[in-house]
């Protein structure tokens, strides 16, 4: 394997050891066993430890708000394209080894001494504010700050919440009833024009 396919084969290994078993129930000797490569070779691509964790967050969560995108690109403009964060955590927990977010999986687990990983999260996490407030200025007609605020802020404590007690209760129906819930939000604000791009695509692109 060449060096970037290597490094991805790493991040991809570890990512699945941290997801399923736990950051800090996953070792060094672990991830190289499981990866099948020298400790050599892992440590001429990364430094340690935290730092496979940094880079399988950083490529998760660009993949994350990646497949966001493209959800909401694929509904209908106005409520469609707000739901969409629940049509994926419905995709996701219906999928293969649903533990839940990944990113509140492992800063669960953080000591006080891998602060680098936390403030990785927690930007991570303001990037999905960021993310949803675009998507609800996309989607609403004529809307306030404030009302964008409480709206994002709304969707994205129930998608927290419903990534988080889905897991929990190994059933769907927390995910059913956020997005129900969600609903609530968006009464008395006006809803942009449910009308299909021409082209064959939908008219909220969110670049």
């Amino acid at each position: 394997m060449s060096t970037p396919d290597v490094a991805l084969h790493i991040l991809k290994t570890a990512g699945s050891l941290f997801y399923r078993n736990g950051y800090h129930n996953t070792g060094i000797n672990e991830i190289i066993k499981h990866a099948d490569i020298a400790k050599a070779t892992l440590y001429n691509h990364f430094e340690s430890k935290d730092a496979i964790c940094i880079a399988y967050l950083e490529q998760r969560h660009r993949s994350f708000i990646s497949a966001l995108k493209s959800y909401a690109e694929k509904r209908y403009v106005g409520k469609p394209a707000l739901m969409a964060i629940f049509d994926y955590v419905i995709d996701a927990y219906r999928g293969d080894a649903f533990y839940g977010c990944w990113a509140s999986r492992i800063y669960g687990e953080l000591r006080p001494e891998s602060q680098n990983i936390a403030e990785v999260i927690r930007q991570q996490k303001k990037d999905l504010l960021v993310f949803l407030e675009e998507l609800v200025r996309r989607n609403f007609v004529n809307i306030s700050k404030a009302e964008v605020e409480k709206i994002s802020g709304g969707l994205y404590l129930l998608y927290e919440s419903a990534m988080s007690e889905s897991y929990l209760h190994q059933s769907d129906w927390p995910i059913y009833l956020a997005k129900n819930m969600a609903a609530d939000l968006f009464s008395g604000v006006q809803l942009a024009e449910k009308k299909p791009n021409p082209e064959g695509g939908f008219s909220n692109n969110l670049h």
